[in-house]
């Protein structure tokens, strides 16, 4: 078995020294759960490892795996255009939007605030663009509302039940939309800028989704043992082929950071400070991290609630990468 000693010691030291104000740790492999533990007491409750978390960002390659499936069914191909589904998206735009830059962050789409004032499709109408089409990536929200459309158009049913299909194929029975599943306060949301009550209204398919570490792991656990349970083999390669290899990179996913984007997932192949060179995954803005290494066999998901994520308080989360790598 495996030992992750100094992956949970790192993230009870966040916990019992600050910044986190609770978290979740689990870790598995293509079996399933090696290890789960939960760290912190909020509002007199100790946190719990059945606990569900605000998963933020990493909610889009949940509904990439949705869009995926689609593909491998012949209801979408990368280059399906956004129009398919959204006739009138790009009105004023001389370049074509297409699954493959939604997935990428290379649409070039204007980004409103997570929290959407608007709403979210009069926001991914807004007139204009950043940039054009595939010539550039910028990190992209507002594009995951253009995959909802298409998977909705593709597959002739609401969005949101291609998702929860991902986690029932996975074995992953917590994933939801309701804010009110979780019992842990996004802290400091108000000070960084989002609105969460209005933000959790939205249902956002770029940022929306809840679940248990848990779920996560089952995902992972899904991918790393391969056999099509959630995508097929040839599906699977296609969505870990860099799309933005050889783009400008604009903030925040700069050059230096040593990854590319795939079919929405973020490919940290030369992040300068992994032991691994194979690991992908996905981060969420109040600090949630899922990642998986098919080389050492495993994946991690950590679950925490701090608005604006760890890393404004200058913590490290490539220690917690190295110390599962090495673990594995």
């Amino acid at each position: 078995m495996p030992r992750f000693d100094h992956a949970f010691d790192w993230a009870r030291r966040q916990v019992d020294d600050g910044p986190l104000p609770s978290a979740v740790l689990g870790v598995a492999t293509a079996e399933g759960i090696v290890a789960l533990d939960a760290f912190g007491v909020e509002r007199g409750r100790a946190a719990s490892v059945d606990d569900h978390y605000p998963l933020f960002s990493v909610t889009k390659p949940i509904v990439g795996l949705a869009a995926m499936r689609l593909i491998e069914q012949g209801r979408l191909t990368p280059e399906t255009p956004l129009a398919q589904a959204v006739p009138e998206f790009g009105a004023g735009r001389d370049d074509v939007v297409r699954l493959r830059h939604l997935v990428s962050h290379t649409s070039g789409i204007v980004e409103p605030p997570m929290d959407a004032p608007e709403g979210l499709r009069p926001s991914l109408l807004v007139p204009g663009r950043d940039f054009a089409a595939g010539t550039v990536s910028r990190y992209s929200t507002i594009a995951f509302e253009g995959i909802a459309a298409l998977i909705e158009q593709a597959g002739g049913a609401p969005w949101e039940r291609a998702v929860a299909d991902v986690g029932e194929r996975a074995g992953a029975t917590g994933f939801t939309f309701d804010a009110d599943a979780s019992q842990h306060e996004v802290v400091d949301a108000a000070e960084q800028g989002l609105d969460y009550a209005r933000f959790a209204a939205l249902r956002h398919p770029g940022a929306g989704l809840l679940g248990r570490a848990a779920d996560l792991l089952a995902v992972g656990s899904a991918l790393l043992a391969g056999g099509g349970a959630l995508v097929s083999a040839v599906g699977y390669e296609a969505m870990l082929r860099p799309l933005t290899a050889g783009l400008p990179k604009l903030e925040p996913y700069v050059e230096s950071r040593g990854q590319d984007w795939g079919f929405a997932w973020n490919l940290r192949h030369s992040a300068p400070g992994l032991l691994a060179r194979d690991t992908y995954g996905h981060g969420g803005w109040a600090g949630c991290e899922f990642w998986i290494t098919p080389s050492r066999g495993v994946c991690f998901a950590l679950l925490t609630n701090l608005g604006g994520g760890f890393g404004r308080y200058g913590v490290d989360g490539d220690q917690l990468h190295n110390a599962i790598a090495a673990g594995a």
